[in-house]
This record gives structure tokens, C-alpha cells and sequence, in this order.
């Protein structure tokens, strides 16, 4: 029998580039911080809306509340309620499609991520009345909200709603952000008033208030915060901070450690609370035996940038 000549078949493996894997790790924990803020936003605003403000008759802000009140006419005009979880979702839905073309896929693809759950959560959690005092649900409802609201956009998302309708707005005509939702909120509680009785307009003056002040208290993705690097490989890690971060960074040749005498060098910037994550995993790739310490919540003069 004729044997048959061995070929040697050459095996080509493409090994990833550090920067690839830094890419990928980045990626993988700005989505678990998203989706556990998901959840963690899905479950306060389900305790906010089913055990404070549905039982006390109290109005959340922007879509919310208008879920509320369509939630709460179709009781009074139908004679059937629409859970508060679809009308919510029903209304986030042509929004959807607005941030989808108008805003960003990404942060279309949270939105919709922080709604769904949210809607889901609204429906599973039953509705208890712990107190009929709608000062106190007023209080606590909105403390719950602005926890859960703060908390997302910590962590960089949206929970839809008036978030798309201001930022599609500004991207068009520049006006604050700010002030769009105030205007849509005024809408909102003067309806409440009309169809529910002033006072209950007060009461959620009084929750929207009170959501507003908490999420300005946890909401710390734009806290800036200094940074000091001791580093023996100050070329890169400048390097990587204005590419990656494009942030300006200032040197301090000659430094010395008191301990072994060795000759460093000191660098300073500043990165906002929300690039914190992706400043370590730099750190991490490029240096990671240097020593960093953070300041946190610093005050700026002068020229720096936010997004």
C-alpha cells in the first residue's frame, strides 16, 4: 500500500492586544454597574409608586405621573384601572424611538433595559398602604424616587421619559435641560389640580420637591475628583489619560520618595465621578504599581471640560 505523505498545517492564532482586553474588562463592568443601577432603580421606584404614592394619591414627576394620572382616569372614567406599569410603559415607548435616532443606540438600549424592569417590578410589587397621611407619603415617596433616580444616574442611565424629551429638545435648540422638565412638571401638577383637587397638586409640589433635592444629593456622576499619580512611567500614563480620558495632566519632575530616595515624578488632573471606572482600568494596564490618591468633590476655577 502507498502511504500517504504527512502536511504540515500551520496554526495561526491571533492573540488580543492589551488595549482590546482593557476595552472588554471596561465594558463588561460599566455593564454590570448599569444593570445592577437597573435593578436597584426598578425595585425603589416600585416601593415609591406602590406603597407611597398610588395609596396616597400622590403625583410623581414627568411620565410617572402621567402614568399616574391616566392610571387613575381610567378607573374614574372607564370603570376599569390600567395598571400603572403599562400605562408607563405604553408611554415610554414612542420615546424609545425618539432617543433611538435622536439621542444614541447605547443609551437607548439602557433606557429600554431600566423602563422594562422598572414597569415589571411596578406590577409585582402589590400596593400597600402604610400610612393615609399624604404629607408623609408626599415625603417618603419622593425621598424613595430621587434615592432610585439619583442612584441610576450615578451609574449612567436613564429611566426614559422627560430625560429623552429634554435632551432631544437641547440637542436641537440649546435650551437647559433643566428648565424643559420644570416646564413639563408644571404641566403635570396643574393637571393634578384640575382633575384631583388643589390640594393634591401641593402634595405633589411637595414629592416632586423632595425627589429633586435627593437626586441632586446621590447624583454624583459630573464630582469632579483630583488625582495624584506617583509614577516611574510618567511618559505613558500621560500618554493614556489625554488619549483615552482627554484630560489635561500637569507634571512634577524630580520628585523623591523620603523612604528609598528614588527619583519619581508627580502627576496631577482632575476626571469627573463618572470616568472614575475607566481611569482605573487605564491605571491598571499601564502602571499599575503606582501609587494614586484621590480627592474627592474638588472645586475648579478655570477652564475644564464637562460632557
Amino acid at each position: 500500500m502507498r502511504k500517504r505523505k504527512k502536511t504540515n498545517t500551520m496554526k495561526f492564532t491571533f492573540k488580543k492586544s492589551p488595549e482590546d482586553t482593557m476595552k472588554k474588562a471596561t465594558a463588561m463592568e460599566q455593564f454590570t454597574e448599569r444593570f445592577s443601577a437597573a435593578v436597584v432603580y426598578a425595585i425603589l421606584s416600585s416601593v415609591a409608586i406602590n406603597f407611597f404614592f398610588q395609596p396616597g394619591h400622590i403625583y410623581s414627576s414627568g411620565i410617572t405621573g402621567l402614568a399616574q394620572i391616566l392610571t387613575t382616569l381610567s378607573h374614574n372614567w372607564l370603570g376599569y384601572t390600567i395598571p400603572v406599569s403599562v400605562t408607563l410603559y405604553a408611554l415610554n415607548l414612542p420615546l424609545f424611538v425618539l432617543a433611538w435616532y435622536k439621542i444614541g443606540h447605547k443609551f437607548t438600549i439602557y433606557t429600554i433595559l431600566t423602563v422594562t424592569l422598572s414597569s415589571i417590578f411596578i406590577q409585582l410589587v402589590p400596593e400597600v398602604t402604610l400610612t393615609t397621611d399624604p404629607i408623609i407619603n408626599a415625603i417618603f415617596g419622593g425621598l424613595t424616587m430621587g434615592t432610585g433616580i439619583g442612584y441610576g444616574l450615578r451609574n449612567g442611565i436613564s429611566s426614559g421619559g422627560t430625560d429623552i424629551i429634554s435632551i432631544s429638545i437641547r440637542k436641537k435648540t440649546g435650551r437647559n435641560v433643566g428648565f424643559i422638565s420644570l416646564m413639563f412638571n408644571t404641566v403635570i401638577v396643574l393637571i393634578t389640580g384640575i382633575l384631583f383637587g388643589w390640594k393634591y397638586m401641593f402634595y405633589s409640589l411637595l414629592t416632586i420637591f423632595v425627589s429633586s433635592r435627593v437626586t441632586d444629593a446621590v447624583y454624583t456622576k459630573q464630582k469632579r475628583m483630583q488625582v495624584m499619580i506617583v509614577t516611574k512611567k510618567a511618559p505613558e500614563v500621560c500618554k493614556a489619560i489625554q488619549d483615552k480620558l482627554h484630560r489635561g495632566v500637569t507634571i512634577i519632575n524630580n520628585a523623591e520618595g523620603a523612604y528609598t530616595h528614588d527619583k519619581t515624578t508627580v502627576l496631577i488632573t482632575i476626571i469627573t465621578r463618572a470616568e472614575f471606572s475607566f481611569f482605573k482600568a487605564i491605571m491598571k494596564k499601564v502602571d499599575d504599581k503606582a501609587f494614586v490618591s484621590i480627592s474627592e468633590n474638588v472645586k475648579i476655577l478655570g477652564n475644564f471640560v464637562d460632557d
